[in-house]
């Protein structure tokens, strides 16, 4: 149990290093999240055996002593997929994986809607159909600081400080899925923070 825990947490700090990133130019239609989960978050879930990364073109890494630690967060950078043709990034996934039964659930290609207020996901692990996965819970009240590259003709859109929690009905399933004790991750707990920019055409006058 012990051995498999460090093999894990050893992925994800794989993931956080793995070479140095490199970005290219925004283009129209991509979009990027900077996600900070709620400290305490992975604590809960490694105590029950579980941990949580990211693979496919996202990037994590630890903050704090470690994710055992009751403090200890989790920050993901994450290229998100849209709903219109243009967008660069696809096949992120955020990942839960059960080191006590290998059992693994992965939130694929994760689509933010700010006017929505829903995180949505598809999950091969429950018929790979798309659903809300996270509720941002401020997006009412979400304003964005805007920048215009009329050079590049991308205009650049910044909210920050999105709070997420687990959508209705996704701490159940999660847990069900992993094998974990009914009410491990209660409905609607906190999930995190978020940035979220989004790049688009600046209109041609």
């Amino acid at each position: 149990m012990r051995l498999r825990k460090i093999i894990a947490a050893t992925a994800i700090l794989a993931l956080a290093g793995t070479g140095q990133a490199s970005a290219d130019s925004a283009k129209p239609g991509q979009s990027m999240t900077h996600m900070k989960t709620s400290a305490g978050l992975a604590a809960l879930l490694e105590s029950g055996g579980v941990v949580i990364y990211v693979q496919g073109g996202a990037t994590a890494s630890v903050m704090g002593e470690s994710i055992a630690a009751a403090d200890g967060q989790l920050i993901f950078h994450i290229p998100v997929t849209g709903t219109k043709a243009g967008v660069q990034h696809i096949g992120s996934n955020i990942v839960f994986f059960n080191t006590t039964n290998n059992r693994q659930v992965q939130l694929q290609n994760p689509v933010i809607n700010l006017t929505t207020g829903q995180v949505t996901a598809g999950i091969p692990q429950a018929d790979s159909k798309s659903m809300p996965v996270l509720t941002i819970t401020n997006a009412s009240t979400l304003k964005p600081t805007i920048t215009n590259d009329r050079k590049a003709g991308i205009r650049t859109s910044t909210y920050k400080g999105a709070t997420l929690a687990l959508a209705p009905g996704i701490g159940a399933a999660l847990s069900s899925l992993l094998g974990l004790p009914e009410g491990t991750l209660p409905e609607a707990a906190a999930f995190g923070t978020a940035d979220v920019t989004l790049n688009s055409k600046i209109a041609k006058k």
